[in-house]
């Protein structure tokens, strides 16, 4: 991918939701919500102190799987593939294996 986000945002691949409910009824695409999980893609160097002279390393990293709120992000096109980009403040977790 040649997108470097700036500053502390962050770019998401959502992470595909279930197609099936637990009692095996098939949801179709036009009744599913969009999934609030992704992997992270990319980050950025981070944002700037108050001071404006050290940066803020970033707790996420690419690989990361998140948590984010259902109308956080914008939504974009990267060499095909549809993508999130966020601040590192609208993600509310990483999943941990």
């Amino acid at each position: 991918m040649k997108f470097r986000p700036l500053h502390d945002r962050v770019v998401i691949r959502r992470l595909d939701s279930e197609e099936k409910t637990a009692g095996g009824i098939i949801i179709p695409d036009a009744a599913k919500e969009k999934p609030s999980e992704g992997e992270v893609v990319a980050v950025g160097p981070g944002g700037y102190n108050e001071d404006g002279d050290e940066r803020i390393a970033l707790d996420v990293k690419a690989g990361d799987k998140v948590l984010f709120g259902k109308w956080s992000g914008t939504e974009i096109k990267i060499d095909g593939e549809d993508l999130l980009i966020m601040k590192e403040s609208d993600i509310m977790g990483i999943i941990e294996a």
